[in-house]
């Protein structure tokens, strides 16, 4: 087998992670370059998601610093202005965008109870709307993650397995169980 000659006649004694590389089936290499580069993506997805949870958190209790500060709800949607930075205030802001519409239209100081009924509901539909984007936004790349790590293992074990046939071929064809025959597979 070339893949034996090659590593054979290469170095009898490289047995690094990269002469075991260069040495292996090309099956077994593509196997190998798969799962560091899906490594590679998942720990970017871990990193980004360690960053945005601790940014999210830290405006979370800036925002909720602000919001219980005693001032009003008015004048914190003022403060904050069209483009919020993070998700509880993009929430707020939902609440009270649609709580302006309304009182814009007069339903806030409407005296009938039907009416007010329906504000609450228009601005909880509105807030609960904002809540689901942002839930799915803060999972992106979760179900990547976890696809990779269900999978992972068992694209390994083919690897491990088409190697190890490999090796057997090997030491059949060469009638010789030294390491330099078996190592490449």
């Amino acid at each position: 087998m070339d893949s034996v000659d090659s590593f054979v006649s290469h170095s009898n004694s490289d047995m690094s992670i990269w002469g075991l590389f260069l040495a292996a089936d090309p099956l077994v290499k593509g196997v190998m370059l798969l799962l560091v580069l899906a490594s590679i993506w998942c720990w970017a997805i871990i990193v980004d998601k360690i960053t945005s949870v601790r940014r999210e958190r830290r405006f979370a209790d800036d925002f909720e610093d602000a919001f219980w500060s005693g001032g009003s709800a008015d004048a914190l949607y003022d403060e904050i202005g069209g483009d919020p930075n993070d998700a509880m205030t993009r929430v707020f802001s939902a609440g009270m965008r649609e709580w302006r519409r309304a009182k814009a239209s007069g339903l806030v100081t409407a005296a009938r109870s039907d009416l007010r009924a329906s504000l609450l509901s228009r601005v909880e539909r509105s807030m609960s709307f904002t809540i689901t984007r942002e839930m799915e936004r803060l999972e992106r790349g979760m179900n990547f993650l976890a696809s990779i790590g269900s999978v992972s293992p068992f694209v390994g074990l083919f690897g491990t397995v088409w190697g190890i046939m490999n090796s057997f071929q090997s030491i059949a064809e060469s009638k010789n169980t030294s390491l330099a025959v078996v190592a490449p597979g």
